[in-house]
């Protein structure tokens, strides 16, 4: 690949030339700030031959950079190789930022240049003072990756369909009632949307334009009277006209957004600078009030109501039974039948299928054998396909869309003997995985509160991992979804501050990753509840809703104090008696074996 990257460099280079553009940044993003992008918008993979989620990388005439989280480090250094590219570790001692790097990069007078539709607003405006101090004009409107990039894949045109309140909890009419509510707060009579999540939860419609993401690429305009949905007007039924027409539902062409934002005669406009396009914003005209907020939206989704509680918790109990028939197969028949990461992850996504009412996986599984599982987001390859043998870890993270609602889980599992290291630091994961999970805590907490109840067991052996413990979990969404989180580290953004509500859902997922050698993560999903309130104010703490045996192979329960291995047991109980009566005798005797007290 790192010759293949060279080249196209080399290429993009030569159209930065005919363009003036001295340096030219490409983010991971789509037109709408999505996480996970469709084929046709990985420019910065293309460029640098790096396939993580996550990244941005800068090109100059002598030198380029790849800016990736502590996630990605192996992933990256190993696929940026040869490339002509750099791989700076965000968040690391002494490597400077993406904006820092611009800063010192960009001469005096130069050009800076992105593709404004691909840049958020709030990074495009970064940039724009960056250039402004050096002097510098920007280019913005050219996307030169595209201009180099011979065969690429199309704008995704995928169907969709109508989430029904059976399975939302709310109506379409209600949702926006309560986003109009929240713009006259704000005194704004207009409020753009550009995040595909939130459309879809305000719509109530699912599509297919992400792999594994199910939402529609489009853009929504609110306004006091009128709801405009900028769409490919094409792929809607007549079935989804009248749905749309009776929730007061008008559409117009996905691509004349800018056009219209262009003349809007709106006097205060909210969006959300992080998801927003650096190009709308621009295109709006210099007498609009800009009113920076997140999207109203944002809050009420992550905040799940009863209906969509209930069946999240059906949909893990669906997804509990595909993974642990996954489990016993994986555990009575390792050494005996001939086992890879690609045909042990097809197994899992088979037993998946079978669970009524599937819709798709929520994410590429992670099945990850011995030193491929140190590096986090680890995706297998035909190259890189390890044959998987009665000895040492296998760590697998993955989950399932459901009508019911979206699954994530990990599970690490002993093939065979694991040493003593091992074992030490994968009873040290559960142990943080238990104590966040069996957290109290006043209301008014924040995932930056809680944290260190996870970190704990790992920072007293001095280690740690790059990234957060915990995200939030879209409603058949997007598998992460803000604000709530687990993180120790405040960010920037603030998104870590979010108060911890009563039904937002989030992952527990701590780990330890030993480059070169194996890596360890347990993750279960916990739903906030409140608890008892007294003088003290409003107690709250989580119910864990994952179903799935912890490998007790690997555990050593000498390492675990009396209430941390209650707390195991109490949970382990609670998984056989929750998915006993959906598998056959032979599946019962293993995994009653497996949820022993210890």
């Amino acid at each position: 690949m790192g010759n293949q990257a060279a080249d196209r460099l080399r290429r993009l280079r030569e159209e930065m030339e005919r363009h003036g553009v001295d340096l030219y940044v490409i983010p991971t993003s789509d037109f709408h700030g999505s996480e996970y992008v469709g084929e046709h918008f990985k420019t910065r993979e293309y460029v640098t031959g790096f396939t993580g989620s996550a990244g941005t990388a800068v090109v100059l005439k002598e030198e380029a950079g790849l800016w990736t989280d502590g996630r990605y480090f192996i992933q990256a250094k190993a696929q940026l190789d040869g490339s002509g590219v750099t791989l700076y570790r965000m968040e690391e001692e002494g490597v400077p930022s993406v904006k820092e790097f611009i800063e010192e990069k960009l001469r005096p007078g130069g050009c800076l240049g992105f593709d404004g539709r691909t840049v958020s607003a709030k990074e495009g405006e970064a940039y724009r003072r960056i250039a402004e101090e050096k002097k510098a004009s920007l280019c913005t409107k050219e996307d030169l990756v595209g201009n180099i990039w011979e065969g690429r894949p199309p704008v995704p045109k995928e169907p969709f369909f109508i989430l029904e309140e059976a399975y939302s909890g709310c109506g379409t009419k209600e949702k926006l009632s309560a986003v109009r509510q929240k713009m006259k707060e704000a005194k704004a009579d207009a409020h753009i949307l550009a995040s595909l999540y939130d459309i879809a939860w305000l719509l109530n419609v699912r599509g297919g334009d992400i792999s594994h993401v199910p939402v529609v690429l489009s853009f929504l305009v609110i306004t006091e009277q009128e709801c405009i949905w900028f769409v490919r007007e094409q792929s809607i039924t007549e079935a989804q006209r009248a749905y749309l027409e009776e929730n007061h539902v008008s559409t117009m062409p996905y691509g004349e957004i800018y056009s219209y934002v262009s003349s809007m005669r709106s006097k205060a406009v909210l969006y959300d600078e992080k998801s927003v396009n650096f190009r709308i914003l621009k295109s709006l005209a210099d007498s609009v009030k800009k009113i920076k907020r997140e999207n109203p939206s944002g809050l009420l989704k992550a905040v799940k109501n009863p209906v969509e509680i209930e069946n999240t918790i059906a949909a893990h109990i669906k997804d509990g039974v595909a993974f642990t028939k996954f489990m016993f197969w994986l555990k009575t028949n390792i050494g005996k039948i001939p086992m890879t990461e690609i045909s042990a992850s097809d197994y899992l996504e088979k037993q998946r299928r079978a669970q009524e009412n599937f819709l798709d996986l929520s994410f590429d599984t992670i099945c990850a054998y011995g030193a491929n599982a140190a590096m986090m987001h680890y995706a297998a390859t035909p190259e890189s396909n390890a044959r998987l043998e009665p000895e040492g870890f296998l760590l697998v993270d993955s989950g399932g869309h459901y009508l019911e609602g979206t699954t994530d889980i990990t599970r690490t599992i002993a093939l065979g003997l694991v040493s003593e290291e091992m074992r030490k630091h994968f009873t040290a994961v559960l142990r943080a995985n238990l104590n966040l999970s069996a957290a109290k805590f006043l209301y008014g907490c924040s995932g930056l509160n809680l944290d260190i109840l996870a970190r704990e067991p790992l920072w007293e052996m001095g280690i740690d991992y790059k990234c957060g413990t915990g995200h939030g979990v879209g409603h058949i969404l997007n598998v992460h979804e803000g604000p709530n989180s687990f993180r120790w580290k405040q960010r920037e953004d603030g998104e870590d501050l979010a108060v911890l509500e009563e039904g937002m859902v989030t992952t527990d997922e701590p780990g330890v990753y030993i480059e070169g050698a194996y890596g360890i993560r347990i993750e279960n999903e916990l739903v906030c509840r409140r608890a008892e309130k007294n003088e003290y104010g409003q107690f709250m703490c989580f119910e864990t809703i994952t179903y799935a045996p912890v490998d007790l192979d690997a555990v050593d329960a000498d390492g675990m104090t009396g209430r941390e291995r209650e707390l195991l047991n109490r949970y382990h109980k609670k998984v056989y008696e929750t998915l006993s009566p959906y598998l056959d005798e032979e599946e019962n005797d293993w995994l009653k074996e497996y949820t022993r007290a210890i």
